[in-house]
């Protein structure tokens, strides 16, 4: 039974023919040499293979379904019907009686982007009755076919990768949120989307439909990193109506993809030690405070942040909810000096909306070098590694001793002693009840140290310093309050003795020269490790109620007639 004419004459198929596609978009695929010799079948003759592409992994075979555009003339070169001037390719099986006979074997054996010109003898095409005006009886047609598209109703999706990282740790399963970059071409090349077009990746579950059920399943087994070419037939893509859009019905899809990014909801944070100390005498718990360097990637590799490039620690307490959760429970149970790698889901991150350089559901990895970590309830700790068999005196508040020392931070880096002039309170705590020739290991945490913020450019904001003493000499202190002590029983007469003029009065001179005696001749002590006029002048001060240079006998006292807040002689 003959068809009505229209666009089926063009194709010279018969009456069940099948649907129109969209506006067509290429696809892209990599291919293998396309080896299909001309294939004069019987009476139709190929005129000529004008284009054929240098690869050709599929050519098409009795079964297939094409999509291809093409021309229709006479011999003398009057045109009779055009797939171009509709806007959309031709689609059929091929061998199944839906095409003339002689279009059904000129499609045999051709690539997609190949290009020919065919001649259809009458007898393979409409025969002596023709066509009814358009196609006189007895007519050889011509035409000129350009393919676009082949599949099989048996087909698959077809994977073939192209790259792949060495080290695969994980691959893509069912469940899985993926994050990933893609071309999306028809099979002829045509593009018709791409996630770098947007400067944004693809982020999805996988196995779930939230994706055409081809890429479902092209992207499982996939590992960050990886790169592949996932071909997927319309019936796993967008099938007959396409897309509404740029995808055309009955188009096989080729997504060119790298995947960047892994994770599952179920996921916690993951730990690699990369290096850990062999002395490890304390390991990190919540509520201590933790200076570390890191290096911060996505699981791609692509930096977004580093410690080391500021030239300064991050310094937080940890399992307080001051950093993000996942770094929070991956600083727990660290050794000061290790290295370790903490790999954080964006569950525990930074979640669907990222921030800053780190996208919406990204995992993120940190390279992280511990430091040192205290606890503020941490005191002074206090090892001995040598002490002399007699070990007395002991040194007690007040004393005045001499040592040597080394100080490093918890990590070993040393600091210059200038750095550390003054002496904290830690010291001050850490030398006591030593003897001379101990030698001590101090521990001393920052807030017994040089507190938060340190001292600029020598030690770092809230650094626990290691301090190696060894004690040289101690000189016995003076009670507390006292700037000078007597030896010896005090003289009744001391303010008449200071007065060395008899004028009633002692001026600054005369009661430096009458300490200063004193201390020579042994009867009496100044504080020890002070200048000693400048405590001299304090002592003078104190004497001088009333500030006018000189002392009277009224203003004179000692220590024991003082009130206990006074220090005096």
């Amino acid at each position: 039974r003959r068809r009505h004419p229209g666009p089926a004459v063009v194709a010279g198929v018969r009456e069940n023919m099948g649907v129109h596609g969209a506006a067509c978009l290429a696809l892209l695929v990599t291919c293998a040499a396309c080896s299909a010799p001309p294939v004069p079948l019987e009476d139709v003759v190929v005129i000529e293979r004008s284009a054929v592409p240098e690869r050709c992994e599929r050519a098409v075979k009795k079964g297939d379904f094409v999509r291809y555009h093409y021309r229709g003339a006479f011999p003398d070169g009057t045109a009779f019907d055009s797939s171009y001037k509709r806007g959309s390719t031709y689609n059929a099986f091929v061998g199944r009686g839906q095409l003339i006979a002689g279009m059904d074997r000129a499609l045999l054996g051709m690539c997609v982007n190949e290009r020919r010109a065919v001649k259809v003898p009458p007898h393979l095409a409409y025969g002596k009755d023709g066509y009814g005006d358009i196609i006189p009886p007895d007519a050889i047609l011509h035409f000129d076919i350009l393919l676009l598209d082949i599949w099989n109703p048996e087909d698959t999706v077809q994977v073939k990768t192209y790259s792949k990282p060495e080290a695969c740790s994980r691959k893509v399963q069912v469940s899985d949120f993926v994050r990933y970059h893609y071309n999306g071409t028809l099979m002829d090349g045509t593009l018709f989307d791409s996630s770098r077009t947007r400067l944004r990746t693809y982020d999805t579950y996988v196995g779930t439909g939230w994706l055409i059920a081809g890429m479902d399943q092209g992207l499982l087994g996939m590992c960050v990193g990886e790169k592949r070419i996932i071909t997927v037939p319309p019936f796993l893509g967008y099938g007959e109506n396409g897309d509404g859009s740029d995808i055309p019905g009955q188009a096989s899809l080729v997504f060119d993809v790298v995947l960047l990014d892994l994770h599952n909801p179920k996921d916690g944070i993951a730990v690699e030690k990369l290096q850990v100390p062999e002395n490890c005498p304390r390991k990190s718990k919540a509520g201590d405070f933790m200076r570390y360097h890191y290096n911060g990637t996505l699981l791609d590799g692509t930096f977004f942040d580093s410690s080391y490039s500021r030239n300064s620690t991050y310094d937080t307490y940890i399992g307080k909810g001051y950093v993000i959760s996942g770094m929070d429970e991956g600083l727990v149970g660290v050794c000061v000096g290790e290295r370790r790698r903490v790999i954080i889901p964006p569950h525990l991150a930074y979640g669907e909306e990222g921030t800053g350089k780190i996208p919406g559901s990204a995992v993120l990895v940190f390279d992280v070098y511990v430091v040192d970590f205290h606890n503020p309830s941490d005191v002074v700790q206090i090892t001995s590694s040598f002490r002399p068999e007699t070990c007395e005196p002991r040194s007690k508040k007040g004393d005045f001793v001499k040592y040597h020392y080394n100080v490093s931070l918890l990590d070993g880096t040393s600091l210059h002693s200038s750095c550390v002039g003054q002496v904290v309170m830690g010291m001050e705590m850490g030398l006591q009840d030593m003897c001379v020739g101990e030698k001590r290991r101090l521990v001393i945490p920052p807030h017994l140290g040089y507190g938060e913020r340190g001292v600029a450019g020598e030690v770092p904001g809230s650094a626990v310093l290691v301090f190696d003493v060894e004690m040289l000499d101690m000189e016995e202190g003076l009670p507390e309050g006292y700037m000078f002590v007597w030896n010896s029983e005090v003289t009744p007469d001391l303010f008449d003795d200071m007065d060395k003029n008899k004028d009633t009065q002692v001026d600054s001179a005369e009661f430096t020269d009458y300490i200063l005696r004193q201390v020579s001749e042994g009867k009496g002590r100044l504080a020890p490790g002070f200048e000693p006029h400048r405590l001299i002048e304090n002592m003078f001060a104190n004497q001088d109620r009333d500030g006018n240079g000189k002392i009277t006998a009224e203003e004179f006292k000692l220590k024991a007639d003082e009130s206990p807040a006074h220090d005096e002689l």
